[in-house]
């Protein structure tokens, strides 16, 4: 879990400042038409994972296709998508390495070890798939209007659209964990009253900002 979130946060730093400098060289509709490629791919490709790790993956893949699309018309708006990114991916691992969840199978066991983590491990994971009003859904409006600005209305329609593949994927993990329930016995089901995972300090306010920073649109 650990390789994985270095993979899928710090090593996004040297291709994302490579396309940063070269930004105004590319044709913009060679950049876009690479965008939707990339978010369709990551919706497409995530939709029969079960494994966290590809699933996450596949998501980042679609976050970079949102990446490039404005990066074009608006420099500053992708590195703000990718500070979220960031947070939301940070996140999400951080709560998924405490009780060492790789596979969807793990995931629903989470809710008899860690209920309260279980549900804000969810919350996270939605707004990572850009469910409104959690903060995965302001750069993506952000990033719609923009584009919409620059009189380009087909291409964020199609990014939209193929982003509700992205969420459906979160929706079904959430589905899978929250309303269904893994077989168990009287003494799993109490098995969180007694189990002490190691507390993570920097976990609640990651939280906070990967779930709640919606309302801070206007200053930005």
């Amino acid at each position: 879990l650990m390789s994985g979130l270095i993979l899928l946060t710090w090593q996004k730093l040297a291709p994302m400042s490579i396309l940063y400098q070269i930004s105004p060289m590319i044709n913009p509709n060679l950049m876009l038409t690479m965008a939707i490629l990339s978010i369709a791919i990551g919706g497409w490709g995530g939709l029969n994972q079960t494994q966290l790790r590809k699933i996450m993956a596949y998501s980042s893949i679609a976050h970079m296709g949102w990446m490039t699309a404005i990066l074009m018309y608006n420099p500053t708006m992708t590195l703000l998508n990718l500070t979220i990114y960031i947070t939301l991916t940070a996140t999400t691992f951080m709560m998924l390495m405490m009780n060492s969840t790789t596979t969807t199978l793990s995931l629903s066991h989470m809710w008899n070890k860690t209920p309260l983590i279980t549900t804000a491990l969810l919350t996270t994971m939605l707004s990572l798939g850009g469910l409104p009003p959690l903060s995965g859904f302001m750069p993506k409006w952000m990033i719609m209007q923009e584009l919409t600005k620059n009189d380009n209305i087909i291409a964020p329609t199609i990014m939209a659209v193929t982003a509700l593949l992205n969420l459906f994927f979160y929706m079904r993990l959430t589905y899978s964990t929250s309303l269904t329930m893994f077989p168990s016995t009287n003494n799993m089901k109490i098995k969180w009253q007694f189990d002490r995972t190691k507390p993570m300090t920097c976990l609640p306010p990651m939280l906070i900002l990967s779930t709640m920073i919606l309302p801070l649109l206007p200053i930005l």
